[in-house]
């Protein structure tokens, strides 16, 4: 049994220091082209990617010593172009991983009020659902729908949606003094009403101009980081 738990210990992945030391020994590796490296530096890559129990009589301290000599003298070659992509992965599976609920793509046509109702009552708890009420001819409502589609590739956590007026079944409710409109919500529980929200922008306004106005309610999640190409990440060092 205790050599059961030695070995899963061995095999989990660590989360602390040593965890992403190893971590990154691990991506190294995979890496590498290995056959073009000579037998004792693949051997000593294999080493530090899968780190054992030290042999019986080694003396600890001093085999770590060995070791860290080792790895600086394997840090002074070129590495950093896999070190960018190393970073690039973990930054991915870190956004992954605080990503919680689903992810869409693009803006939804709800076809009826009752298509309207579903989306606000079943969508997952943790969604923030925003719907646009527009009429076909309004140009206001024409270059909203634009800044929606922009925002909707921006923002895949959230559900942007869109209704015509008409198709609600409550048009009554929506003249075209109020349109175009929009509904922010979230868990089912309605958290932002603008009516004729374009009033509150400049004549010509752009997808930046609503993501701002939406974010000075506090409504938008933080928006998620793009993966940097290379040239990107030089600029940012």
């Amino acid at each position: 049994m205790s050599d059961r738990l030695l070995d899963l210990d061995e095999s989990a992945t660590q989360t602390g220091p040593k965890g992403v030391i190893n971590d990154w020994r691990r991506f190294k590796l995979e890496s590498m082209d290995k056959e073009s490296l000579p037998p004792a530096k693949r051997e000593l890559l294999r080493q530090m990617s899968s780190p054992g129990k030290p042999k019986d009589g080694d003396n600890i301290a001093e085999q770590n010593r060995k070791m860290s000599v080792q790895e600086y003298e394997m840090l002074k070659e070129e590495d950093e172009g896999c070190l960018k992509k190393y970073r690039k992965r973990c930054m991915q599976e870190m956004h992954e991983k605080l990503s919680i609920g689903p992810r869409f793509a693009g803006v939804h046509e709800l076809e009826s009020g009752d298509a309207f109702l579903e989306v606000i009552e079943k969508e997952h708890h943790s969604t923030l659902v925003v719907v646009h009420i527009y009429k076909l001819g309004l140009k206001t409502c024409e270059d909203l729908n634009h800044c929606l589609d922009c925002l909707a590739t921006e923002y895949p956590t959230v559900k942007f949606c869109r209704i015509n007026a008409v198709s609600s079944g409550a048009s009554e409710r929506f003249s075209d003094d109020v349109l175009p409109t929009l509904l922010v919500y979230k868990a089912g529980e309605l958290i932002g009403n603008f009516l004729a929200c374009t009033q509150h922008l400049n004549q010509e306004f752009f997808a930046t101009d609503v993501e701002a106005f939406l974010n000075s309610y506090g409504l938008l999640p933080e928006k998620e980081l793009p993966c940097l190409d290379d040239e990107e990440e030089n600029d940012v060092e």
